[in-house]
């Protein structure tokens, strides 16, 4: 089997945009053999949705986007990420969900049943909790689908009482795979690679890791998408803070050689991340505003300076104009 990563980079709400981004990435996906094609998180609407997620015409739209996209899936799988009605009468209105598209229609849907809810995540204020997790058959493989933090709680201290891998391990797949939305932090890169390591050892499987790659306003997502061997070695990472698309061979898995011990920090590449991800930040948030032209007011000092650059690397130096602050304490 075939299976190719889609990292894109979607903006929260436009349905259009995101829809027709996704669906490309079917193509190219299929163009280049793949039997299944794997999205973000949350990827119809875009990652995080926040209160939008409480209007009905929202959650229809989304509905929309992923049923078109099933239009698309002929002769490839698809797994992308939306939210799902709760049917019950009890609990939150909403799933956070993982739709898995076969044959023009959703041949199966998957409810993520860790819900972070510290940091810059909120999710149980809109979503309930999974609590069955079954495996996905597709072409004669057994598929383990998770969502983000689902896979998150193999700590010396878990935050959660269960892991919906010690569920979906008892009914025997193939491989893993999961989807997510991990914004960019220092730490967290390293962070993910060993807890995603750690995964494919405990549980002797292959995982197929999706990020999504973007700013939505404060937030930066960087992408690292990865796939990683059951013996935990990271075999491929995706660019950084780019849009990207690879398709892998699962059955040829074995003859890949490892990229780098999952527990290597790249300390070297530290400031020039950080840079990436401020400089991603400003493009996106004046890109998805409809903005387009910059005044930064200069002081002489290193700040303005470093403000300066980010800005001229994110949109431009035609579309920035430096203006000098006179001052008694400008130099």
């Amino acid at each position: 089997m075939r299976i190719a990563l889609a990292q894109n980079n979607y903006h929260i709400g436009n349905f259009e945009f995101n829809t027709q981004k996704i669906i490309q990435s079917i193509r190219e996906s299929r163009a280049q053999g793949a039997d299944l094609v794997v999205f973000a998180e949350l990827s119809v609407c875009g990652y995080p949705s926040a209160d939008l997620l409480e209007y009905d015409e929202y959650i229809e739209r989304c509905y929309t986007a992923v049923n078109e996209i099933a239009g698309h899936c002929q002769g490839i799988a698809a797994i992308v990420g939306g939210p799902d009605r709760n049917t019950n009468p009890t609990g939150k209105n909403l799933f956070n969900a993982a739709f898995f598209l076969e044959d023009g229609k959703v041949k199966q849907i998957y409810h993520k049943g860790l819900l972070p809810d510290y940091n810059i995540f909120d999710e149980y204020r809109y979503f309930e909790p999974a609590k069955e997790f079954n495996i996905i058959e597709y072409k004669g493989k057994r598929i383990a689908l998770t969502i983000c933090e689902d896979i998150w709680n193999l700590t010396h201290k878990p935050m959660y009482p269960d892991n919906p891998m010690d569920t979906l391990i008892k009914q025997q797949p193939d491989f893993m795979v999961n989807i997510g939305a991990s914004p960019f932090a220092w730490e967290r890169t390293n962070e993910r690679r060993t807890m995603f390591s750690q995964n494919s050892k405990k549980y002797k499987l292959p995982l197929f890791y999706v990020n999504q790659v973007g700013a939505q306003t404060e937030l930066v997502f960087d992408g690292g998408s990865m796939v990683i061997n059951a013996k935990g070695e990271i075999l491929r990472e995706l660019e950084n803070f780019k849009e990207d698309l690879q398709v892998f061979n699962l059955e040829t898995l074995g003859n890949m050689q490892g990229e780098k011990p999952a527990s290597e920090p790249d300390t070297a590449n530290k400031t020039a991340n950080i840079f990436q991800a401020l400089v991603l930040g400003v493009k996106d948030y004046f890109g998805k505003m409809g903005f387009k032209k910059a005044i930064l007011g200069l002081s002489g000092g290193i700040d303005s300076a470093v403000t300066m650059v980010i800005a001229t690397h994110a949109l431009g130096a035609k579309n920035v104009l430096g203006v000098l602050m006179p001052g008694p304490f400008s130099s």
